[in-house]
């Protein structure tokens, strides 16, 4: 399955109230979106139709989720019955806001990948689903962080190895999508600083020159899930109906762990 079918299907059996997308480019990702939206990217050259109302951000993530309010757009105004028209809370500008669906997508180098995933994480629960794409090379000339390929990853793949070491509360799937294969992350808790607090030590162990050491288990994809098969998982409609209902992470994590370890067993 390619990568934009999975992330379609992904729209559907998430029921995803509002999506984020870091790494706009031409707007192929965002186009498969139909609820309120934020896209940012520094340089989008978007020539696709979006079909969602969206709040396009020229601006680098971390400029970004450095604002006051960065997820104003989702909020909406006061007015219950405009906020469901336009497919938000009635309740949405006196709550919390948090972000069901998200995209990772932007520069190619595992540091800017592990940020976007922080900053995202500040801004999500335990029933938000987050994706990271390009975790699967094909080679290591691909994965190198210095370019010299037309496809490219960069060795954002890192960030699986860095997540499962130092979130091991986190459960990560990767997903065996083309061409570059993609994680999605489940049980984001906002008041983790794990990753704040040893950002120093990840970088210094794996900021490192090429060529880069990838691991066989992702070049062979050797853990990755099919597609169909996350897709097609009985978890989707519990985690749905919890996030809807507000169910907190003391109460709806383990079950939807337990669950998800039936799927990716290895992590």
């Amino acid at each position: 399955m390619k990568r934009h079918e999975f992330l379609r299907e992904l729209h559907k059996v998430s029921a995803n109230r509002n999506y984020l997308e870091i790494g706009v480019n031409d707007g192929r990702s965002l186009t498969l979106s139909r609820v309120p939206s934020i896209a940012i990217d520094p340089a989008f050259k978007v020539v696709t139709e979006i079909r969602c109302d969206v709040h396009l951000v020229k601006a680098t993530s971390d400029d970004f989720f450095a604002r006051d309010n960065p997820l104003g757009h989702l909020k909406g105004g006061r007015h219950p019955v405009r906020n469901l028209r336009r497919g938000r809370s009635p309740i949405g500008y006196w709550r919390r806001t948090t972000l069901d669906l998200s995209f990772i997508d932007g520069m190619h180098l595992f540091e800017y990948a592990l940020r976007d995933f922080m900053n995202v994480e500040k801004h999500s629960d335990w029933s938000s689903v987050i994706v990271l794409d390009d975790m699967l090379p094909r080679n290591i000339d691909e994965a190198a962080r210095d370019r010299h390929t037309g496809a490219w990853t960069g060795d954002v793949y890192k960030v699986a190895e860095i997540l499962n070491r130092y979130r091991p509360d986190l459960v990560t799937v990767h997903v065996d999508t083309q061409p570059t294969g993609q994680l999605v992350v489940f049980g984001a808790d906002p008041e983790n600083t794990v990753l704040h607090d040893k950002y120093d030590e990840i970088m210094a162990e794996f900021n490192v020159p090429d060529p880069q050491k990838v691991p066989e288990a992702v070049l062979e994809r050797v853990r990755a899930v099919p597609a169909k098969e996350l897709l097609e998982a009985p978890f989707w409609g519990p985690l749905t109906k919890a996030r809807n209902l507000g169910v907190r992470r003391s109460r709806g994590w383990d079950p939807l762990r337990k669950a998800l370890e039936q799927v990716s067993p290895g992590r």
